[in-house]
C-alpha cells in the first residue's frame, strides 16, 4: 500500500469518527386539515429542520422530470393544464375513483419521493429534524423514523375545517375523510400526540415543550430506552 492510500483511507476513517450520530427523525402526520402545516411551522421558527415530503411529490413531477414524464405516459395528456404542467385536481379525481390508477400513480411517484425525502433528510442535519409525511399510518412508515408525532383534533372540527379551507361539498369532504386512515389507527402508532383545537399561542406552548423534548432525545438516544407516548 503506497503512502497516499494510506493516508486518504486514514483521513476517510477519522472522518467517519469524528462524524456525530445522524440526526433524530421525527415523523410528523395527521389527517386533512388537522393542522400539519401550522405544527410544522412552528417547529421550523424553533429552528428545527422540516422536510415536507408534500412539497418534494410536487418537486419530483415538475414538467420534464422523468417522473413528469411517466405521469404523462401512464394517464394521458388530458392531466396536463394548458400551459403543460400536471393537473393535480384531475389527476387527483382520477386516482380518488379507480384504485388501480392510485396504486400506478404510487408506483411511479413514491420511489423518487422517498429518494429524495433520504438526500435531504441527510444534507438538513440538526439535532432532530421534523419529516412531515401525511400518509405515514396509510402507507405503514412508522418503522423509516425513530419518533411519530401525530397531529390530532377532533373529528366534526376537522370536517369544518376542510369544508372551509377546500371549499368542497360535505359528500366530498366525508368521502375524503373517509379514504385516510382513521383517527384511532393514526394514534396507533403515535410516540407523540399533539392536539390542534385551540388557539395558536397555546399550540405553540406545547411545541415548545415537544421541542425541549425532542433536544433532550437526540441527546441521549443512544443509551435511553424508547419512552411512553406523550399527548400534548
Amino acid at each position: 500500500m503506497n503512502s497516499s492510500t494510506a493516508t486518504s483511507r486514514s483521513t476517510g476513517t477519522d472522518r467517519s469518527r469524528r462524524r456525530g450520530p445522524p440526526a433524530l427523525r421525527v415523523g410528523l402526520t395527521g389527517g386533512i386539515a388537522s393542522g400539519k402545516s401550522t405544527v410544522a411551522a412552528l417547529f421550523s421558527a424553533l429552528g428545527v429542520p422540516v422536510i415536507d415530503t408534500d412539497r418534494i411529490a410536487r418537486d419530483v413531477v415538475c414538467p420534464g422530470s422523468p417522473v413528469f414524464e411517466s405521469i404523462v405516459a401512464r394517464f394521458g395528456s388530458d392531466i396536463l393544464t394548458p400551459d403543460g404542467k400536471l393537473d393535480r385536481p384531475a389527476l387527483r379525481s382520477r386516482v380518488f375513483a379507480d384504485a388501480r390508477a392510485r396504486l400506478d400513480l404510487e408506483a411511479l411517484t413514491h420511489p423518487a419521493i422517498q429518494a429524495e425525502t433520504e438526500r435531504r433528510s441527510a444534507a438538513a442535519g440538526g439535532d432532530y429534524q421534523l419529516i412531515a409525511v401525511p400518509l405515514l399510518a396509510e402507507k405503514g412508515l412508522k418503522s423509516r423514523y425513530d419518533r411519530v408525532l401525530v397531529v390530532d383534533c377532533d373529528p366534526a372540527l376537522q370536517l369544518e375545517r376542510l369544508l372551509v379551507r377546500d371549499g368542497c361539498t360535505r359528500v366530498s369532504a366525508q368521502a375524503i375523510l373517509a379514504a385516510q386512515a382513521s383517527r384511532a389507527e393514526r394514534l396507533a402508532i403515535a410516540d407523540d400526540v399533539i392536539r390542534n383545537e385551540g388557539d395558536i399561542r397555546s399550540l405553540a406552548t406545547r411545541i415548545e415543550a415537544l421541542h425541549e423534548r425532542y433536544r433532550a432525545l437526540a441527546a441521549t438516544r443512544h443509551t435511553q430506552a424508547p419512552g411512553a407516548p406523550s399527548v400534548k
